[in-house]
């Protein structure tokens, strides 16, 4: 089944929505998110959802006709080639669309670190659109952004991996971000900023242009690992085309 995903507007970015049950899917659904990422918080950054009700998920987003997006995380992995490989093949083959992997790189010799991985997934790439997820909190060198392409990955997007350390604009600056949109871009990546945004995180980082903006804990009342609240999804999506549209 050939999945084509549609990219939102230049002048504004989608909505990424993070949801943790079937249910909350539906929520998701319901509200127009443009891409319904699959993601257990209870597991970490990049927490996995088990295979069953994955499975029941992507047969539930094919019978909406496939209008929206959906991505899904491998869970929180080492750097290492084997373990991401089988955590990925594992995902791709639930059938979900868009397969989101992290890739925890250390400060020196990121590159050496990287290759066998890249390497590995290659074959992979020609047949699932991966999504690299690199984390802001650890330094991310945006020198690798065209590896990625290279290696055949359809997108890479900025997350946090330790939430209590603070959101996205913490640590990095919008002139660093906006340098990862536009090297990202360059190198025909699908792009996206996620990691604890809020509501006035929208403005400065949709005027970056970003091809989405990932949300969950700003969805839900009590925190990421709570469930998400149908109101505050809303507001988060009425926020970011209200923002854009200004």
């Amino acid at each position: 089944m050939t999945v084509h995903v549609t990219l939102p507007a230049a002048t504004r970015p989608g909505l990424l929505a993070s949801v943790a049950t079937l249910a909350e899917m539906e929520v998701a659904l319901g509200a127009g998110a443009d891409i319904v990422d699959l993601k257990n918080p209870a597991e970490g950054a990049l927490g996995a959802w088990a295979e069953a009700p994955l499975r029941a998920a992507v047969a539930r987003w094919r019978a909406t006709g496939c209008l929206t997006g959906l991505s899904a995380t491998v869970g929180d992995q080492p750097l290492d080639a084997a373990t991401i490989l089988a955590a990925a093949r594992r995902t791709a083959a639930t059938g979900v669309p868009l397969v989101k992997i992290g890739f925890s790189l250390p400060a020196d010799g990121a590159g050496a670190a990287l290759a066998p991985v890249l390497e590995a997934l290659r074959p992979l790439a020609r047949e699932t659109r991966l999504i690299a997820v690199l984390f802001a909190d650890q330094h991310p060198d945006l020198a690798t952004l065209p590896r990625f392409a290279e290696a055949g990955f359809h997108g890479v997007m900025l997350d946090t991996a330790d939430k209590a350390a603070g959101g996205l604009l913490a640590h990095l600056g919008v002139e660093r971000l906006a340098g990862f949109v536009a090297e990202a871009k360059a190198a025909g990546l699908l792009t996206g900023l996620a990691g604890s945004l809020k509501l006035e995180d929208i403005a400065p980082l949709a005027a970056l242009q970003p091809h989405y903006l990932g949300f969950r804990g700003a969805l839900c009342a009590t925190g990421r690992t709570s469930t998400l609240d149908p109101a505050r999804l809303a507001r988060v999506r009425d926020e970011l085309k209200g923002r854009v549209a200004a």
